[in-house]
C-alpha cells in the first residue's frame, strides 16, 4: 500500500562483497523506471560511476574460452559487460544450469537453441554463465553474447576480444534488432572496440547501409 502511495520507490542494490552499488527506480509515477545511477563505495563515501562499462570490464582483455562483451541499456544510459560461460561435463543425471547476472530461463532456452540449430551437445553439460562485476542484465539485446559465450567454452575456441556482441535470438534461431544500436555503438568505440556483431535491421540506424 504505501508503495502505490508514493511517487518514487527507489532500491539501492549491491553486494557485500563488491565497492560499487546500483541505484534503480522500479517505480516512478512522473518518470522513467529504466534509468539506473552506478555508485563507488569509497572512504568518504559514495561517489559517481562516470564510467560504469570500465567497472565491468576484465582491465586486461586477452582471448579467454567463454567470454564475450556485450553492450546493454539501462534506460539511455549505455554499459558494456563481459559475459562468462563455462561448460563442463556432468556426472549427474540432471545437468545443471547455473546463473548469475541475467535470468536462468533465458539461460535454458538459449542452450536448447544451441544444441538444436548448431548440433552442440550441451545435454551432459554443467553450464554455468555469469555477468561479470554483479550487474543484472535482463534484456534480450544479450541474447546472441549468452550463445556466443556458451559456444566458446564447450568449443575451447575465444572470442576476438576486441569485438561487443548485441542481439536477440527467437526461438527459431533468427536474429532480431535490438533498441538504441547507436548509443551501444558509441559506448564499444569510446572504450576501442573494433568489431560489433549487432543485427542487419540496426545497420541504418547508425549511418550504414551494409557491412560483412
Amino acid at each position: 500500500m504505501l508503495e502505490h502511495m508514493v511517487d518514487t520507490v527507489l532500491y539501492f542494490e549491491g553486494e557485500n562483497t563488491r565497492d560499487f552499488r546500483i541505484l534503480r527506480a522500479v517505480k516512478n509515477r512522473f518518470g522513467s523506471t529504466n534509468e539506473i545511477g552506478v555508485f563507488e563505495m569509497g572512504d568518504r563515501g559514495l561517489r559517481e560511476v562516470a564510467n560504469p562499462s570500465r567497472l565491468f570490464l576484465r582491465e586486461e582483455r586477452g582471448e579467454l574460452a567463454g567470454s564475450v562483451v556485450t553492450a546493454s541499456v539501462e534506460g539511455t544510459r549505455p554499459f558494456l559487460v563481459e559475459v562468462q560461460a563455462l561448460c563442463a561435463h556432468s556426472s549427474f543425471a540432471s545437468p545443471k544450469r547455473g546463473c548469475s547476472g541475467a535470468d536462468p530461463g533465458r539461460l535454458a532456452m538459449l542452450a536448447a537453441i544451441l544444441e538444436k540449430k548448431l548440433g552442440l551437445m550441451l545435454a551432459d553439460q554443467d553450464v554455468y554463465l555469469n555477468l561479470a562485476g554483479g550487474i543484472r542484465v535482463v534484456e534480450p539485446a544479450a541474447d546472441l553474447a549468452i550463445a556466443l559465450a556458451v559456444s566458446s567454452s564447450f568449443r575451447n575456441a575465444a572470442v576476438d576480444p576486441g569485438t561487443v556482441v548485441f542481439r536477440e535470438v527467437g526461438l527459431t534461431g533468427e536474429v532480431r534488432g535490438v533498441s538504441n544500436p547507436e548509443a551501444r555503438v558509441k559506448e564499444a568505440a569510446k572504450l576501442g572496440f573494433r568489431t560489433c556483431v549487432l543485427p542487419r535491421a540496426n545497420l541504418p540506424r547508425i549511418g550504414v547501409s551494409s557491412a560483412k
